[in-house]
C-alpha cells in the first residue's frame, strides 16, 4: 500500500514510517517544507491553508500539530487548537474532493478526550470529559468526522514512551541522574504505551477492513504514577527520591501542569476487540525496551 504521513519527520510519524516499510508498505511525507526525505518515496507539501495532494495514496495518517509541550499561553493554545482543526479540514476537505483519493483515514487524536478520570475507567465509548485538551480533541475528532468517503480511525494517544523522543526526552536524563521522583501524591492514574505499539496500532487499523472510529493507543493496564515513577527507577538503575509538590509543578508548568496531574485510567478495549497484539504489553517491558536503546 501507498501510504501518506502528515507528521512525518515527528515522533510517532518517523517510527510509524520505518514500521510500515518493515511490512512492504511505500510511505510518502507531507511537509510544510517538502525536500527529500530518507525513506520516503516521494514529499508533498501540507499546508493549514491549502489542500493537500491524496492521488495515488491507499491511506493518509493525519499526526501534524502543534506540540503541546511547553507553557500554554493564550496564544499557543489558540496554535494547538487551530493547527488541528485547520489541517484536519484541509484533509478531509482533499478526501471528499474525489472518489480516486485514499479510502482510509487514519487521525490522530489524544486521551486528553476523556479528561481527568479521576478512579473511574474510561473506553472508547466514554463521554467526552472537560479541559482545555477534552476540547481540543473533541474538535479534532470532529472535523475528521466529516470525511464522507473514507473509513476513519481516530487514535487515542496516551503517554507515549520511547527512546528518541516524546516526554522521555526530558524525563530520562533526570531518572538517570538520581533526580526523579513521583509526581504530587503519585496516586493518579497513567495510560502509558510504547510508541512502537503505536505505530502497530495505526498500520493494525489501516490494514484491518473492519476498524473504524475511536481507538485508544494504550497499554492493556493503566498504572499509578508512583508505580510508574518505580519502574522507570528500575529501568534507569536509579533511586527515585525527589518528588515534585503539586504546587511546585503548577506554578513552574501553569496548565501544562494536568498532563501530568491529570488521573487518566483508560483501557483499550476496542483496540483489543480489533485482535491487536502489543509488542510491549506492559510498562516494564516497555520501559527496558527504551532504556536499553537509549
Amino acid at each position: 500500500m501507498k501510504i501518506g504521513i502528515t507528521g512525518s519527520t515527528g515522533f510517532i510519524g518517523s517510527h510509524l514510517a520505518a514500521r510500515a516499510r518493515e511490512r512492504g508498505h511505500e510511505t510518502i511525507a507531507f511537509s510544510r517544507t517538502p525536500k527529500p526525505s530518507p525513506g520516503f518515496i516521494e514529499t508533498r507539501k501540507f499546508s493549514t491553508d491549502t489542500t493537500p495532494d491524496l492521488s495515488g495514496l491507499d491511506a493518509i495518517v493525519h499526526l501534524a500539530g502543534e506540540t503541546i509541550m511547553g507553557l500554554w499561553t493564550p496564544a499557543k493554545k489558540r496554535r494547538i487548537l487551530a493547527s488541528r482543526v485547520q489541517g484536519t479540514r484541509r484533509i478531509v476537505e482533499a478526501l471528499n474532493a474525489s472518489p480516486r483519493t485514499p479510502g482510509i483515514f487514519i487521525c490522530g487524536s489524544a486521551i486528553g478526550y476523556y479528561g481527568d478520570t479521576g478512579e473511574r475507567e474510561v473506553t472508547e465509548t466514554s463521554s467526552l470529559g472537560e479541559g482545555f485538551l477534552a476540547g481540543v480533541s473533541e474538535a479534532w475528532e470532529r472535523e475528521a468526522s466529516h470525511a464522507a468517503r473514507a473509513r476513519t480511525t481516530l487514535i487515542r494517544t496516551g503517554f507515549v514512551l520511547g527512546p528518541d523522543g516524546g516526554a522521555m526526552k526530558l524525563i530520562a536524563p533526570v531518572f538517570r541522574a538520581a533526580l526523579g521522583g513521583r509526581l504530587g501524591n503519585g496516586r493518579q492514574w497513567m495510560s502509558c504505551i510504547h510508541v512502537d505499539d503505536v505505530a502497530g496500532i495505526i498500520l493494525h487499523a489501516i490494514e484491518q477492513s473492519q476498524t473504524q472510529g475511536p481507538l485508544n493507543a494504550v497499554m492493556p493496564d493503566p498504572v499509578r504514577n508512583s508505580t510508574f515513577t518505580r519502574a522507570l527507577a528500575r529501568a534507569a538503575h536509579r533511586p527515585a527520591i525527589f518528588p515534585a509538590p503539586v504546587f511546585a509543578l503548577k506554578i513552574g508548568l501553569g496548565e501544562l501542569s494536568h498532563l501530568l496531574l491529570d488521573s487518566q485510567r483508560v483501557l483499550p478495549e476496542a483496540t483489543l476487540a480489533t485482535g491487536y497484539v502489543y509488542r510491549f504489553p506492559t510498562l516494564d517491558t516497555a520501559l527496558s525496551d527504551v532504556f536499553a536503546r537509549r
